[in-house]
């Protein structure tokens, strides 16, 4: 029988989830001009009910720069949930690299090209060994798809273990491996759901190490039970989706041990932590190991549509013997262009440390104003990726809180969303150029909301 997203987990929560939190559904938008209720009616029936839109009151955006939105009338919306243009929108070193490209050769990758090889080798040096090679792709979806496929054909296994609440992509396969889609989303039976460390409620330190290694271990001994062979693990190296679970630091680190003991291959998702987010490169280093496989995606390029399965020769050799890939414009040279001006934006502005830094000041300042409140049982995060989860007394779940401070801070045109198993985690992810400036007028917003929550 297959699984789903109402699955009851190991801490014994259930219930059925919406599709989508922070979703926008018509039924109260009082600041909406008609011109925009035409403008969602016409998108909503020429789009569909798939296409979603964010807040109770949709943001209307014309233009964008560094960290911030504008609408049509010029207002000014502070974007700090916006990790895919990672080093600010419309970033002028990104846009030179990319119109002079595409003015020069935009073309398929079965062609003799020089940019993608010295991409590759710029890419693959900010990897740890044996991690030397990269197979391009367009979507960060796909790249999960290919790692999935690589895992699978490597080890003869099809049993992947994720973890409860997370979110891989939008394809067959990576869907299938993303609860977090909702309950329409089915899980099949091949796929195995463990719970993240809960530092709200459940145990901290070595005890929790412990419980999430007895889950990997009880997994993989469910398929041999089942007789389904054991491929692997994918986890999001923050589990965002989860509610960014990051500690205790190592906890990650057991479970690959456990995975590669059982014959498997232990999968990184770095799309979201990626690319400097928690202010290093990668955000499996945090957790002390490294993967057998990294997935990259949508931040590499800014926007643009380029992603990247990375791994070792011994992988590749094995996966490419027997199985035909390639990805026509995976890793073209316009989408190329724009990944190489990301990591010069990167390397240039300094912008791993940067993200520490601000960060960590943005941390710091919210702590000060959840001291106040109540309802904030933790704020976590590294670099500038945080989350803030709302809690009843006794810890129990507050979703309806988080889900006010979204729309609060919306009304001061900050933007930010929730997630988490439990929909109850404040996500604070903007673009790596977010500033001082930026968090200031960040925390003056939240500190304004918290104050009116009570």
């Amino acid at each position: 029988m297959a699984q789903d997203a109402r699955d009851t987990g190991a801490t014994g929560t259930t219930g059925q989830r919406s599709v989508m939190v922070n979703g926008y559904d018509g039924s109260a938008a009082p600041g909406l001009s008609p011109a925009e209720r035409e403008l969602i009616a016409r998108r909503e029936r020429v789009l569909g009910r798939p296409y979603r839109l964010f807040y109770r009151e949709p943001v209307h955006a014309v233009r964008a720069s560094g960290a911030h939105l504008f609408d049509a009338s010029g207002a000014d919306f502070l974007d700090a949930y916006n990790n895919v243009p990672a080093v600010g929108h419309s970033n002028s070193r990104v846009q030179a690299a990319v119109s002079e490209q595409l003015g020069t050769l935009n073309t398929h990758t079965r062609y003799l090209t020089d940019g993608v090889v010295d991409y590759a080798e710029r890419l693959t040096d900010l990897f740890p060994a044996p991690l030397t090679q990269a197979i391009f792709a367009c979507t960060g979806s796909e790249a999960v798809d290919l790692a999935l496929r690589i895992a699978r054909r490597v080890t003869g296994g099809e049993g992947i273990i994720i973890t409860r609440n997370a979110y891989h992509g939008t394809t067959t396969a990576a869907a299938a491996i993303s609860p977090s889609l909702g309950s329409g989303n089915p899980i099949p039976d091949t796929v195995a759901l463990v719970d993240a460390p809960d530092s709200v409620r459940g145990p901290g330190g070595a005890a929790a190490v412990t419980e999430f290694a007895a889950q990997i271990s009880a997994a993989i001994a469910g398929f041999a039970a089942r007789g389904i062979p054991f491929a692997g693990m994918i986890v999001d190296s923050v589990l965002s989706s989860d509610g960014l679970r990051l500690a205790p630091l190592g906890f990650l680190a057991r479970a690959a041990e456990l995975v590669r003991a059982a014959g498997g291959l232990y999968i990184a998702d770095e799309v979201q932590p990626g690319f400097g987010r928690t202010g290093s490169w990668w955000g499996f280093g945090r957790q002390g190991l490294v993967p057998d496989l990294a997935v990259l995606g949508k931040p590499m390029g800014n926007g643009m549509p380029i992603s990247a399965v990375i791994g070792s020769p011994e992988l590749f050799d094995r996966f490419g013997a027997e199985v035909r890939y390639f990805n026509t414009f995976g890793g073209n040279p316009v989408s190329i262009a724009a990944a190489n001006a990301v990591l010069d934006e990167i390397e240039q502005r300094e912008l791993l440390t940067h993200a520490g830094a601000v960060g960590d000041a943005l941390a710091a300042g919210i702590r000060g104003i959840a001291a106040g409140s109540e309802r904030i049982a933790e704020v976590r995060g590294a670099g500038l990726f945080l989350g803030v989860e709302y809690t009843h007394e006794g810890g129990v779940p507050d979703p309806a809180a988080a889900l006010a401070v979204v729309n609060g801070l919306r009304e001061r045109r900050i933007l930010v969303s929730a997630s988490g198993t439990l929909e109850n985690v404040l996500k604070i992810r903007p673009p790596l150029v977010f500033d001082t400036a930026d968090a200031e007028r960040f925390l003056t917003g939240f500190a304004e909301v918290t104050r009116e929550l009570g």
